[in-house]
């Protein structure tokens, strides 16, 4: 296929020879190429993401601007639209803070000052009926957090929460890391579902106690070895394991069930506590991506583990409810039901293992 644009041509033809408009016209037919190459709108923002500030693309195939924000030196920042085709920002005071300040701006960036600093309670709202925005903010410690935000037709909000600002205060941060926490328990169901087995393997209060408390030490401190880059692992392995411990407890329920007692049903905080480790490291997935400053690190690893702990208690509670109507209502099927959901436990957990295998190989 030709992918010489014959316009293009003509242009350069009539006399843009220079250097400059040569090296654009170039970047311009290799832009146009790659967005006929982008069949679906993830694609679209994959190659936001990857993009550099000199090569713009079609906002008006796309719907998606992007944004720069770099964190400058004396609380100052500069914000620079990669897109030429969105409309300026005359008074760039509106979107920001109102403890922000503009200062002398540049063609195609904005460059601001506020105090105190940037932080998590902020937002900046971009007035483009557009259909999203990606912002790229690299701050002054050295990290990059890129994400997406959806606009509402008349603006895009843009909540620099989701970008890693710094605390504003021990509330914000605490609200923020804390339903986070929860969040990740709640919808991890691979961790769900091993806090499942170790109920239906377990047997009495105290026990349910020991093991419980053994599983939280073990994943918060692997949790906090993964964060603070003590003991770092790759993330397919540990999906891997997670998936094998879950296996692992299925086997031991039902063996429990045919009668047979081993070392992990007379001590079930052991199993708890070692497989806690691998799934510890899973939870680190979510504050890795979430891109955390050296400063909010403790106080949210704190109200992060204070949020898996508490999803975990409501989702344990849950059970315990269920468990109790089951059996005042259709005792003779308990039983029968512990030993089905064993069985179901050790069905998807394996689908995982085989599913989760050709990552190792990546």
């Amino acid at each position: 296929m030709n992918t010489k644009r014959p316009h293009l041509l003509r242009a350069a033809r009539a006399g843009c020879r220079g250097p400059l408009l040569a090296l654009r016209l170039r970047l311009r037919e290799w832009d146009l190429r790659a967005m006929a190459r982008r069949l679906t709108r993830t694609l679209v923002l994959a190659g936001c993401f990857g993009s550099t500030p000199g090569l713009a693309h079609d906002i008006d195939v796309t719907g998606v601007a992007r944004v720069m924000l770099d964190e400058l030196p004396g609380n100052e920042y500069r914000m620079s639209i990669v897109d030429q085709q969105v409309p300026p920002l005359f008074n760039v005071e509106r979107i920001l803070p109102p403890r922000c300040q503009a200062l002398e701006p540049t063609m195609f960036s904005y460059r601001f000052a506020c105090d105190p600093t940037l932080n998590i309670d902020d937002s900046i709202a971009f007035p483009w009926p557009l259909e999203g925005v990606v912002v790229v903010a690299r701050w002054s410690d050295g990290s990059d957090v890129s994400a997406y935000f959806t606009g509402d037709g008349n603006f895009v909000e843009i909540p620099l929460a989701q970008l890693k600002a710094g605390a504003a205060s021990l509330g914000s941060l605490a609200t923020t890391y804390l339903v986070l926490g929860a969040e990740h328990i709640l919808f991890g169901i691979d961790h769900l579902l091993f806090v499942l087995g170790l109920l239906l393997l377990l047997s009495g209060f105290w026990k349910l106690i020991q093991t419980v408390t053994a599983f939280t030490i073990a994943h918060s401190i692997t949790l906090a070895c993964a964060v603070l880059g003590i003991f770092p692992v790759p993330n397919a392995p540990i999906e891997v394991l997670i998936a094998l411990s879950i296996v692992m407890l299925a086997r031991e329920i039902i063996m429990g069930q045919r009668g047979i007692v081993t070392l992990v049903h007379r001590r079930p905080w052991i199993v708890a506590f070692v497989f806690g480790l691998f799934h510890g490291f899973g939870f680190a997935g979510a504050l890795g991506e979430l891109g955390l400053s050296d400063a909010d690190i403790p106080l949210a690893l704190l109200f992060f583990n204070l949020g898996v702990e508490a999803g975990q208690v409501a989702f344990i509670c849950l059970l315990i409810a269920i468990n109790s109507l089951i059996k005042r209502f259709t005792s003779d099927l308990l039983i029968s039901i512990h030993r089905g959901l064993a069985y179901g436990l050790g069905g998807i957990a394996t689908y995982w293992f085989i599913e989760r295998l050709p990552a190792l190989m990546a």
